[in-house]
């Protein structure tokens, strides 16, 4: 097993998501998403690209984590207040709040939609000005604010059983279904804690999202000690992929590998 700092700052990128992809089998690239309180420091990053049309926040994500491409943007970047607003380059207007844009579309009147929106995790407007995301083994956004993890369930499941190996606590996230980003990258920039989401429509129609794949938005500092409790669960025999025991069998012997 590599060495992987566990200080955020001195952590090896491309060792640690070499890791994860030894114990995982990841299909997808992870990526690393960065706020920034001035538009010319996003700028200044290596290799920087720039849109040259309006995207949604989940094109953003795709394009660095489908295409393993360097993408910084702006509010004037993104396609309305909805994505702009998850990530705190719009604020809660009443209007915002209101969810009529939603109403009849997504739920079934205004209320219903005004319900979704209040429920939303956001980042709070007003400190930020830009965002870029980067493919992790680039080390470009060293460190970044959260990583994106984007796993089927059952590389997910163990991802999950490495970060509860130690410091154990239940973990409960929640859904509000559409605009789920604001279950994944919303929160975890908001509250600074692992954050599972289901992908929405939208994340899969226009971020390219696999219809089996999972997200795990979480900050940096988590991964180290996840990658030690894979280790941990591989040397005990609980590894990806999970080999099929079957339905039928005598449970016992199969048991017995794992518990005395």
């Amino acid at each position: 097993m590599v060495a992987i700092a566990s200080d955020v700052e001195n952590i090896d990128w491309p060792n640690l998501v070499g890791e994860l992809n030894r114990f995982l089998r990841l299909r997808t690239t992870p990526v690393g998403l960065k706020m920034f309180e001035r538009t010319e420091e996003m700028e200044q990053i290596e290799r920087i690209r720039r849109p040259k049309a309006i995207h949604t926040t989940d094109q953003i994500i795709g394009q660095a984590s489908r295409n393993g491409w360097t993408v910084g943007i702006t509010a004037e970047d993104l396609v309305g207040a909805q994505c702009r607003t998850v990530i705190g380059l719009s604020p809660r207007s009443e209007e915002w709040l209101s969810g009529k844009h939603m109403a009849g579309v997504w739920y079934e009147n205004e209320n219903e939609a005004s319900l979704h929106q209040h429920s939303m995790d956001v980042v709070p407007y007003g400190r930020y000005k830009a965002m870029a995301v980067s493919p992790l083994v680039s080390g470009r956004l060293d460190p970044p604010d959260i990583c994106l993890i984007y796993a089927t369930p059952a590389q997910m499941i163990l991802f999950i059983n490495g970060l509860q190996w130690t410091g154990f606590k239940k973990l409960e996230w929640g859904c509000v279904g559409e605009s789920s980003c604001a279950d994944s990258w919303g929160r975890a920039l908001l509250t600074g804690e692992p954050s599972l989401s289901i992908p929405c429509f939208a994340e899969r129609r226009y971020g390219g999202v696999l219809e089996d794949e999972l997200l795990m938005a979480i900050p940096p500092s988590y991964l180290p000690s996840i990658i030690e409790g894979l280790n941990r669960l591989s040397r005990n025999g609980l590894r990806y992929p999970i080999p099929q025991y079957g339905i039928n069998n005598d449970v016992r012997d199969g048991m017995a590998v794992s518990y005395s």
